[in-house]
């Protein structure tokens, strides 16, 4: 099956349908397309990153471009690097939250930011294609250079823009046995926290296994037993941040959003006084949002839509529930470091533990199934599954919510529902999708 580009660049699994002859394409594409320029290329620490860097190094200098390897590091910090060190563009070889047997492709222009469609539409023409583009030869050959030690100037970036003294925090950190390994740790210390760190032996299998932000829950075990200020997770890629409170509550992108949201605006950084967040955030952030005098845009599922809605509007602040959160001030693209350093300021400044900034959200309970269906477009368009969900809505009355939405890449009807109780979700979900099913969808 291919693979193609989606929200989050080109993933597979390494070596069945994202192979090593595909990294090699797209690295000779990328290296005609900047041919004379430089490309930076990064990693997570999952067992196939280092072939897919040769191979796209091969396929870059073969075309006439210098690759450079700044090895294992976060996506926040290569696109960082890109963005500030002229880079032509960026290559981030990850599978952001997925365990070590999938891998992935991101490809970063000189601005920080996804390349565009247009771009990726040509990368897939060749990668599937039968046409071989001509190699350069003698002096026009490009040159493979390291630069690991580049990794000072991202965490002298962070530490100009965040310089808390975290003397007297004790912080514990899950670095789910990726890219903030390499990160976190070094950070967090240089500005006086007393810092535990676990998950942060990485040896190519146990990335994400167990442990990062998509599995807190040995995380927030330990901040109950210890006695943590704050608990820290991050994701294989470290662009995304869970957060566990002192208690061993969890502060997800919500939480997080609510809270730094308030912050910004009591400081008059708040921009067009808005933060973006998607069609997936909880109704409890909207509540405090409103309570607050906080407005908001929603966007569809993905931080590329999320960024593009920050952009075009002139907002600072946005991100999802999963603990992708954009500070556009300093940033192009989630980064969990910089969030979690940004909630320890605001925490220090107030002082304030992280329950009371974020106990306000009451969170409603979620319930979200994936309804295999014939024809996704068809459901969405249906006047008996509208009215159903319009049914439903009615009868939430402000106290919950539905959504009902096609998924991207898959025959997949997504219905998802939001109540004061978890049996409320379950009874509407499954109203709405037997309604689906009865539709003979």
């Amino acid at each position: 099956m291919r693979v193609h580009f989606g929200t989050d660049g080109i993933r597979g699994r390494a070596n069945e349908n994202l192979t090593v002859d595909m990294a090699y394409r797209i690295g000779q594409y990328l290296g005609q397309n900047f041919r004379g320029g430089k490309i930076l290329i990064g990693r997570d620490t999952r067992l196939s990153g280092g072939m897919f860097e040769s191979a796209l190094a091969a396929g870059i200098t073969a075309l006439g471009t210098n690759a450079f390897l700044l090895g294992v590091c976060s996506t926040p910090e290569l696109i960082y690097l890109v963005r500030s060190q002229q880079y032509s563009c960026g290559i981030m070889i990850t599978a952001s939250h997925n365990p070590y047997h999938d891998n992935g492709i991101k490809v970063i222009n000189s601005e920080g930011m996804k390349i565009d469609a247009a771009l990726e539409e040509a990368i897939e023409e060749y990668i599937y294609g039968e046409g071989q583009l001509e190699f350069v030869t003698g002096e026009a050959i490009g040159q493979v250079y390291r630069c690991e030690e580049a990794l000072e100037d991202y965490l002298s970036f962070l530490r100009e823009h965040f310089p808390s003294d975290l003397s007297g925090y004790d912080i514990i950190i899950d670095c789910a046995n990726g890219s903030a390994s390499v990160t976190a740790e070094k950070m967090l210390k240089r500005l006086g926290a007393n810092v535990t760190v676990t998950a942060n032996e990485p040896n190519g299998f146990n990335i994400n296994r167990g442990c990062g932000s998509t599995h807190v829950e040995s995380l927030a075990e330990a901040v109950r037993n210890g006695n943590y200020d704050i608990g820290l997770a991050f994701d294989g890629d470290a662009d995304r941040l869970i957060a566990v409170a002192s208690d061993g509550s969890i502060v997800d992108g919500d939480k997080i959003i609510f809270c730094v949201g308030r912050y910004l605006k009591d400081s008059g950084l708040l921009n067009n006084g808005k933060v973006v967040t998607t069609v997936m955030a909880n109704l409890g952030l909207f509540k405090m949002l409103d309570k607050y005098g906080i407005g908001y845009e929603k966007t569809q599922v993905g931080d590329k839509y999320v960024y593009d809605c920050m952009c075009r509007n002139g907002y600072v602040l946005g991100g999802e529930q999963s603990g992708h959160i954009i500070l556009s001030r300093h940033a192009t693209t989630g980064d969990g470091l910089m969030t979690a350093l940004q909630l320890l300021e605001i925490m220090k400044k107030e002082n304030r533990t992280l329950n009371e900034l974020t106990d306000e959200l009451k969170v409603y309970p979620q319930l979200l199934v994936n309804l295999e269906v014939k024809d996704k477009e068809a459901v969405m368009k249906d006047e008996a599954v509208l009215a159903k969900c319009a049914q439903v809505e009615e009868s939430l009355a402000g106290e919950g919510r539905v959504l009902v939405r096609c998924s991207g890449t898959e025959p997949l009807v997504r219905v998802m529902t939001e109540a004061i109780s978890d049996e409320i979700c379950r009874q509407y979900v499954d109203e709405i999708i037997e309604v689906i099913k009865n539709r003979g969808y």
